[in-house]
């Protein structure tokens, strides 16, 4: 991954209310779930939503899809793991092994 792109993505995570999306759409693994339920479980009115989804897709950590007429949104697992590879990729020297089992296994979502 390249700066501009981690640079991105750390914005697009650098607002409450787009973390607690993140967080609760990784918690929910690749099934994803309804704008609407997002809105829902998280309070969050669905006008204001849209746009910080549209935000988090954009920096390559959300993707989308229409089931009839609802949108899904689930984590990007390859933008996650571009993401978490590109902050560990230099730990400890370049063997993040060293640093812990929660830096030398790679992110999967389901």
């Amino acid at each position: 991954m390249e700066s501009k792109n981690a640079v991105k993505a750390f914005a697009a995570l650098a607002h409450d209310t787009r973390l607690d999306v993140f967080r609760l759409l990784v918690r929910q693994g690749p099934s994803g779930l309804r704008a609407g339920e997002i809105s829902a479980r998280l309070g969050v009115p669905p006008s204001t939503l849209s746009a910080h989804l549209s935000r988090l897709e954009s920096a390559g950590l959300l993707r989308s899809w229409r089931d009839a007429r609802n949108v899904i949104y689930a984590p990007h697992v390859e933008g996650v793991r571009l993401l978490l590879t590109f902050l560990t990729e230099d730990c400890c020297q370049g063997h993040p092994e060293m640093c812990g089992t929660q830096f030398a296994t790679p992110f999967s979502c389901g």
